[in-house]
């Protein structure tokens, strides 16, 4: 599958760039207010909750509209495999790899999803990377990388483990390219809205086994009012704010471009530390955001033949 990137004019050529930069924020906020929730709900409850708050928002975008094609076998198995790797498989390995090795390892090791969306989608979807966007992907993965090291290391891991949860978060990187290939296609014939809602469904079956097995015997009356409207945002922004920007913009962008904008994620968990949690600021994230900002800009820049 070759893709051309967007070709719009002036400010709406930015639009999609505008999508994709959001969603990814949007992910950095929710991942970093994500703490108290999983303290006040078990994981796979919390993913239950959080898909079944989201299914009934979403419940009106599931009805076929008339220009989309029926959904045939191979369109099911790419909704499935982008329910259960972008979203199920991701979750259970970034908990679990970011308890196993500490918050600095995972923001070192995530640092490579913009290549690794890149030689995905070079391998898979055929697509032409131009010299600027492999410029784009080091700059990024060079901010990341630099975020992640700028924060102050609290994590006590012993010599044991650690290997386990770099090959968890290893493992999360190549679930977050799969689920960018995978959206560049969905993208193709279905609208962004009516993914958000499949995939929400498929992740809320893929999860009810453990989550209802583990509510069955939860006290929900000792969990706090503020933990339910975190709840309730943690939901509406995981499976139904970021799902439709992240497909929106996809839709007319390079998956391989896409990727660059993964950076955005690790931007808006240091954003909300900083401003929201105490967290210090210092050189070096002024260095990792600037970087961020020129990968941004050297994937979102027009070409001189789109210009033109």
């Amino acid at each position: 599958m070759k893709t051309t990137g967007f070709r719009g004019s002036g400010l709406a050529g930015l639009i999609p760039y505008g999508y994709l930069a959001s969603a990814m924020f949007v992910v950095g906020i929710y991942v970093a207010l994500s703490k108290p929730l999983a303290a006040a709900f078990p994981v796979f409850l919390l993913g239950w909750l959080r898909f079944g708050i989201a299914g009934v928002v979403t419940l009106r975008w599931l009805r076929k509209p008339s220009a989309e094609p029926r959904l045939g076998w191979r369109l099911k198995g790419l909704l499935f495999l982008s329910s259960f790797i972008g979203s199920f498989l991701f979750t259970i390995c970034m908990v679990l790899g970011v308890s196993r090795s500490g918050a600095v390892a995972a923001g070192v090791i995530l640092s490579a999803i913009p290549a690794s969306v890149a030689i995905l989608s070079r391998i898979v979807l055929h697509e032409v990377i131009r010299p600027r966007v492999i410029a784009a992907i080091v700059c990024g993965v060079a901010g990341i990388a630099l975020l992640a090291l700028a924060q102050p290391s609290t994590d006590a891991q012993g010599p044991q483990g650690d290997w386990i949860g770099y090959l968890l978060l290893s493992a999360t990187v190549m679930c977050e390219a799969c689920y960018v290939v995978i959206g560049k296609q969905l993208t193709a014939v279905l609208s962004s809205k009516r993914i958000s809602a499949l995939v929400n469904l498929w992740g809320f079956v893929l999860m009810m086994p453990a989550g209802a097995w583990i509510a069955w015997s939860f006290d929900f009356s000792a969990v706090a009012l503020s933990s339910w409207l975190l709840l309730l945002f943690y939901a509406m922004a995981a499976s139904v704010w970021t799902v439709w920007l992240w497909m929106t913009g996809l839709r007319s962008v390079p998956a391989s471009q896409a990727g660059v904008f993964t950076v955005m994620l690790p931007v808006g968990s240091a954003s909300i530390g900083v401003m929201a949690l105490g967290e210090p600021f210092g050189y070096q994230h002024a260095l990792a955001f600037t970087l961020a900002l020129i990968g941004l800009l050297l994937a979102a820049w027009p070409s001189q033949r789109v210009r033109s």
